[in-house]
This record gives C-alpha cells, structure tokens and sequence, in this order.
C-alpha cells in the first residue's frame, strides 16, 4: 500500500526521469537550430548530442556507486542542482564552445541523476509494489520520449531553440524544493575507502571506447578495450572493489544487463534509421515523422503500465525474453519497406508493436538486473542498468548507420542494418531464456530467495 509520502516520493523521481526524457527529444528537434545558434556548422551537429553522451554513460557506474557510499539523495541532489546550472548555461550559449560544454555538464547532471532516482526508487518500494512503480516509471520514460517528439518542433518553432534548455528549469527548482521534505537519505552503512584505480579504469575505458565508436576510431577502441580489461583485473584483487566481482556473477545482474544493453541500442538505433528512411526516403516532413513516431509511442505507454503487473503473474524471465521478441520482430516487417507512402500501412502498427515490446522490455531488464542484490549495493545494481541503458543507446545507432552506409543505395543500407538489428535482438532472447533458467539453491548458493522467486 503506498502512503501520502511514497506518492509524493513518486511524484519527484519519476517526475525527474519524465523531464530528462522529454528534454532529450525536444533537444533532438532543436539540434539544426541550436547549432545555427552559436556558429556550429552541419558537421559539428553530432557532437550537440555526443558530448551529452559521453558522459552520461561514462560517469554512470561510478556515480552509481558513489551514491551508495555518500548518499543517494545527497548525490540526486547534487545532479539536479547541476542539471539547472548546466541548462541555464546552454539557453543563454552565444558560441559553440558554452553551447558543448552545458552539454557535458547536463551529461554528468543525467549520470548523477538516473542511477540514483532508480535506487531510491528501489529503496524506497519493495515486493510487488516495487514491480508496478518500476513499470511506471518505463512508462514515464517513454510518455517523455513521445510528448518530446510531438510537441517539441511546435515549442522550439514559438520560442525558439533556447526554450529545449530553459523548460528544465523550473521542473529542477520544483523537484530541489521537494526532495529534502519527502525523501530520507540512504547509504551504505559501512564506509569504505573509493576503489580509485577502478574508478579511474572503469570511467576512462567506457569514455574511450564510445568515443571511439562514435568517431570510428580504432586506436581510441583498443584504448578503452584495454582499460576495461584492466578494472577487470583491478576489481579481483582489490579489497574494496567499486564494482564486486560477485554482484556480476549473478545471473540475473548479468543477463538483465545483457538483454538490457541489446533492447537500448537496437530501439534507438531502428528509430534514427527509420527517420531518415521517412523523410529522405518517403519525403515526410519533420512534423509528419514526429506524428508516425510520436502516437505510437504515445500508445506505448501502456506497457510501462501493465508490465510489472504481467511480471507478477508470469515471471521476469517469460517477460523480458518475449516483450524482446516483440521488439525484434516488430522490426522484421521493417526489412522489407519500399519506396511507396504505403509503407505506412505496415510501418505504423509495427511501430505500435514495438514500441510497446521495448518499453516492456525495459521495466523487465530493470527488474532482473536488480534482483536479490543487497540494499548496501542497490546504488552499484542502478549504476549497472542506467549505464546500459545509456551505453547501449549511444553505441547502438553509430553502429547500425556505418553498416547501412556500406551499401550504396541508402534503401539496401536501411533494410541491412535493420536485418542485422533483428538477428542481434533475436539471438539475444535465446541467450537471456537459457541464462535465466532456474537453479537450485545448491547449485547456486549466492542467490537469494528473493531473486530465486523474482527470476
């Protein structure tokens, strides 16, 4: 049963997430507009997104964990206070070098705050009650990303590009006013000193390999790849690692996270495909596109809304493997589109489809990757989701759009990245069913009896 408090609770994280989702999208809209704003010419266009980006899915790990150490809502606190500072800079940018690094800032503000909304979330609610509000919480999600996509060209259109920056600002003031009066502190009980060797790896490695990704650079690649093997190496001997060897020996941490890093890339990634395919394939306009994504998306908002009800009734394992069958195979009718607007008889409901298998999707990964994990590393458990979630969004598209742009007619490019994607997402599902099977307690003594019944 939540209580006045929890809804109010309820009220201020969600309500957080919502505004950093709508705020993505509407950003999206406004990219050629900002960037004609401040000077920056088409080519310096990604890095508007990239540079919100790099951070975001960085720094998540290690702000997730910081959080347990020093506080989870002195830390969410801290990223809101960042994310108003980091917005009023961007609104009031008059060259490209301010518009970039309120980017940045808004990028660290997001790792600060995602992790630690999620693992108090998760502190805060338990059991069933806890399934429901993480499904409200995916609903949320996407709701943000689709009001983003409607009503963004309109806003950015009356009031121009600033208003992607300026609309954060009073949800920030209103959430700092709140937070402190409805939201109790919680920590680790026991200190301990910061793995800084594992900090410093962890970090640098997942900003060079998604540097490297998205600027197709091998050498900055094999860079990250390096450092990562190095945390590895660090967390197994360290005596107080950031992230413990045995929290991802979990399976359901390990196959939560993997289903989750596959469902955040391919979705993505299949929606920036299909928007170049609508306009520059099909000749929508940029309001038309907003309309073909945004009332699915709309719509999807009801798999937020009964997924942790169905995870209730039927398991996260049954859950998580067929909301990502639906997501892949949603897609699969996608591969064979043409050059007629009847595509559109086919591409909207298989939007409707998908849209609702991924949302699903999320609410389920989220809830396996936290599983049975202990209340001290709750804040580690969010880390690892919220930086799958963001990794996967951020090497997802550059990814499928190089392997499109190995073909030379742009139509063959769209149908083989989106062939790859529904493979990828497919091959995933088996993975994810056979590495969530039931054990036994025997066999698998680190379980708890909470994650043995959740999974």
């Amino acid at each position: 049963m939540v209580n006045a408090r929890q809804r109010v609770v309820l009220l201020v994280l969600l309500g957080a997430g919502f505004m950093l989702s709508v705020d993505f999208s509407i950003l999206n809209v406004a990219l050629p507009q900002a960037g004609a704003g401040v000077g920056l010419g088409p080519d310096g266009l990604p890095w508007i997104t990239s540079a919100f980006a790099l951070p975001a899915a960085g720094f998540t790990l290690l702000f997730g964990r910081l959080a347990d150490y020093f506080g989870r809502r002195r830390l969410f606190l801290i990223g809101m206070i960042l994310l108003a500072g980091a917005s009023l800079l961007g609104g009031f940018a008059v060259n490209a070098e301010t518009l970039l690094t309120a980017r940045v800032l808004q990028g660290m503000a997001s790792a600060m705050a995602l992790p630690t909304s999620l693992s108090l979330l998760t502190t805060t609610f338990d059991g069933s009650t806890r399934e429901r509000v993480l499904g409200l919480r995916g609903a949320l999600l996407s709701a943000g990303f689709a009001v983003g996509a409607l009503v963004g060209g309109a806003l950015v259109s009356l009031l121009g590009w600033r208003a992607a920056f300026f609309i954060n600002v009073p949800v920030v003031v209103t959430i700092l006013v709140l937070t402190p009066f409805v939201i109790h502190e919680t920590r680790t009980p026991e200190r301990t000193k910061l793995d800084v060797p594992g900090a410093v790896t962890v970090t640098g490695g997942l900003l060079a390999v998604i540097y490297g990704v998205i600027e197709q650079s091998i050498p900055s690649a094999v860079v990250g790849v390096l450092l990562l093997i190095a945390f590895w190496l660090i967390e197994r001997r360290s005596p107080a690692p950031l992230v413990p060897v045995g929290i991802v020996r979990r399976p359901s941490v390990l196959w939560g996270n993997v289903a989750g890093l596959v469902v955040c890339a391919m979705e993505p990634a299949m929606i920036f495909l299909t928007t170049l395919y609508l306009q520059q394939v099909l000749g929508l306009s940029p309001l038309e596109t907003g309309l073909v994504f945004g009332i699915p998306g709309v719509a999807s908002v009801a798999a937020g809304v009964v997924a942790g009800r169905i995870i209730g009734r039927f398991g996260v394992r049954t859950v998580l493997t067929a909301s990502m069958a639906a997501q892949g195979l949603a897609t699969l009718p996608l591969v064979f589109l043409g050059t007629s607007r009847l595509a559109l008889v086919v591409l909207i409901p298989a939007l409707f489809i998908g849209f609702f298998g991924h949302v699903a999707a999320i609410v389920a990964y989220t809830v396996t990757g936290m599983a049975g994990v202990p209340a001290g590393q709750q804040g580690l458990a969010a880390g690892l989701t919220s930086m799958t979630d963001e990794v996967g969004g951020t090497l997802g598209t550059p990814v499928l759009a190089a392997i499109a742009a190995t073909q030379a007619a742009q139509l063959t490019g769209f149908h083989l990245a989106l062939s790859v994607d529904v493979a990828l997402t497919l091959v995933c599902v088996v993975l994810v069913w056979l590495g969530l099977r039931p054990r036994s307690r025997k066999a698998d003594p680190c379980r708890s009896t909470a994650e043995l019944a959740t999974v």
